[in-house]
């Protein structure tokens, strides 16, 4: 990694230049060239999660999620063992995961996606993208403290989207 301050050529990683010792965290980042990309970057998620989410227990029968999913509209719910969090369970799985099979004995830690990926109220909308772009996810589970908050969708972030932009 080039320093910005003197042009020494560290070794990748280094946190400080091993010449003149400016820091070097967050140098290789690109900057922002837009408006629109710097708001996109320092936009943080905190209210961006549009329902609180719904939890189950890990042993909860797959039926019963389902049953409470379709009741209330919701596209995901996220298993937590204690306090926590130790899956999703989506529409996506339940279509890749149950179809043609008999639901019957079949709990949600059989068919959740364990230890998913996770957002903070601090990441920013950028963050937020880029996991989803990444992963190929729709749903990311919120946390604060470890603890899940909300569960925040491609849509909550193309609404948000069409905030920074209007």
């Amino acid at each position: 990694m080039i320093c910005p301050a003197c042009g020494f050529d560290n070794i990748a990683g280094n946190d400080e230049c091993d010449r003149c010792g400016t820091p070097l965290t967050g140098a290789d980042l690109p900057a922002p060239q837009t408006r629109f990309e710097a708001r996109l970057v320092d936009g943080r998620l905190s209210g961006l999660a549009s329902h609180t989410p719904r939890i189950v227990a890990p042993g909860t029968p797959v039926t019963e999620v389902l049953a409470t999913m379709r009741a209330d509209g919701l596209d995901g719910v996220l298993v937590v063992d204690g306090a926590r969090l130790v899956g999703i369970f989506t529409e996506r799985d339940a279509l890749l995961k149950l179809a043609g099979r008999t639901l019957a004995g079949i709990s949600v830690s059989d068919v959740m996606t364990p230890d998913p990926v996770v957002l903070r109220e601090d990441d920013t909308v950028a963050v937020a993208i880029h996991k989803m772009a990444l992963g190929g996810f729709r749903h990311i589970p919120l946390v604060d403290g470890g603890r899940p908050t909300g569960i925040v969708t491609a849509r909550d972030v193309f609404h948000r989207i069409a905030e920074i932009v209007g």
